[in-house]
């Protein structure tokens, strides 16, 4: 992967600016943005060959931007980083043309094999464990939650179930699978 570009963006500026470091110790040409405008800038300018999207940040959402950005640059490899992983989320940004899902804490080697995978190669069909009932639960009350943007009252009253024990549900780290 020498003397490639790569776009790195996240809102967290200390996380951006270490994975930016280790990605440029792995001979890559990192250029950084700290939100969508700022990456869509910064891509028309130096049309990087892959792209590393935090999925939220407050500025917009990254799946916007991972469809912004393979319209903006055909061909762009791009692998999805979040905190707050669900199926939902990776279903839409591998439907957005997102070549790859990974979920943080990730590191620079993590990436960088996700980036050089190759997607549709052939071979054996890998079964897909089932998540388990806690992590499908995790992952409802957190769609729900999304498709109310954030608005917990909200998501609560849609679910049937009181405020409180909605926030008790999603304060705790998400199930392993």
């Amino acid at each position: 992967m020498s003397a490639r570009r790569l776009l790195l963006v996240d809102d967290d500026e200390t996380f951006r600016a270490r994975l930016g470091r280790a990605l440029a110790a792995r001979a890559l040409e990192v250029v950084t943005a700290d939100g969508p405008a700022a990456a869509l800038d910064a891509a028309a300018r130096a049309k990087p060959h892959f792209a590393v999207v935090d999925l939220k940040m407050p500025a917009g959402s990254g799946l916007d931007l991972v469809r912004d950005l393979v319209a903006l640059v055909p061909g762009i490899r791009i692998v999805v980083l979040t905190g707050y992983g669900s199926i939902a989320s990776a279903v839409e940004a591998l439907h957005l043309d997102a070549h790859h899902y990974l979920s943080k804490p990730a590191d620079a080697d993590e990436i960088i094999a996700a980036l050089e995978s190759d997607a549709a190669a052939p071979g054996p069909a890998q079964p897909t464990p089932a998540p388990t009932l806690a992590r499908a639960e995790w992952e409802h009350l957190s769609r729900i939650l999304a498709d109310c943007g954030g608005n917990v009252s909200e998501a609560a009253r849609r679910l049937g179930i009181t405020r409180r024990t909605l926030q008790l549900k999603l304060k705790k780290d998400p199930p392993r699978r």
